[in-house]
């Protein structure tokens, strides 16, 4: 069991990422869709100490879908993700280098038994100088592709660490148009995870590969987020993998 002084999934620390900079960061997945809240699924809930504990390490994409994880699983696990301070709202865990900051934080003192974890939407976007979505020829990926896959080789060694069950979840689709970042440079990130998850006998859950075919219908237009048909989906794979490992 992992020791912190910090409290369990609550980041003290101002975050590297503000809201207002990402195009489209829904506010129904800040505060739970009201189908959600109707079911008593709030961010910040009491566990069960009967029931195993699953850790959801994400960006926005996975704000979309956590509640959702957590309401299929609700008789099988304690389905966690990191939240901002106070513990009402979650975290947005950004990119590789915000993951090897906080992830101590993140981990808390829980024992885990799952671990689900995906950074790559914000390691492949453009910024320019004053932290702007801009495009390629306009600013700087944050994370380029090499240094990318160092970060993640530096986050699986402390994520065994746990010894929890982990599972890579692959970056999920670029629509074109999208600002700051370029439709196709998922699938290069998404290669480079590949080899370093493979390497290192982690699973991976294809988020890419099952919401590909169908972002016309599941996905906002011009846009990496989701609609609540498209992060339903996104919930019920992830729901199923967390299972799978928990067996």
């Amino acid at each position: 069991m992992r020791t912190s002084c910090f409290l369990v999934l609550t980041v003290l620390v101002a975050p590297l990422w503000a809201a207002g900079n990402d195009p489209v960061l829904n506010n129904k997945h800040e505060a739970g869709s009201a189908e959600e809240r109707a079911a008593g699924l709030t961010w910040a809930f009491k566990s069960n100490p009967r029931l195993p504990n699953a850790l959801i390490i994400g960006d926005s994409i996975s704000i979309g879908y956590t509640l959702k994880v957590r309401r299929l699983l609700l008789d099988t696990a304690n389905v966690y993700r990191p939240l901002a301070t106070g513990g009402k709202a979650p975290f947005n865990c950004e990119d590789t280098t915000s993951g090897i900051k906080f992830l101590s934080q993140w981990l808390g003192t829980n024992h885990w038994d799952v671990i689900h974890f995906n950074f790559g939407l914000h390691d492949l976007k453009y910024l320019d100088g004053k932290g702007n979505y801009v495009t390629p020829d306009k600013g700087k990926q944050v994370t380029p592709p090499e240094k990318y896959e160092a970060n993640l080789r530096l986050l699986v060694v402390e994520l065994k660490k746990t010894g929890a069950s982990l599972v890579w979840c692959s970056t999920t689709p670029i629509p074109e148009g999208s600002s700051g970042r370029v439709k196709g440079d998922e699938i290069i990130y998404n290669r480079v995870a590949e080899k370093v998850m493979k390497g290192n006998g982690i699973a991976i859950d294809d988020l890419y590969s099952l919401l590909a075919p169908r972002c016309g219908e599941l996905q906002i237009p011009k846009n990496v987020h989701f609609t609540d048909k498209g992060s339903d989906i996104q919930a019920e794979a992830v729901a199923n993998v967390i299972r799978k490992h928990l067996l």
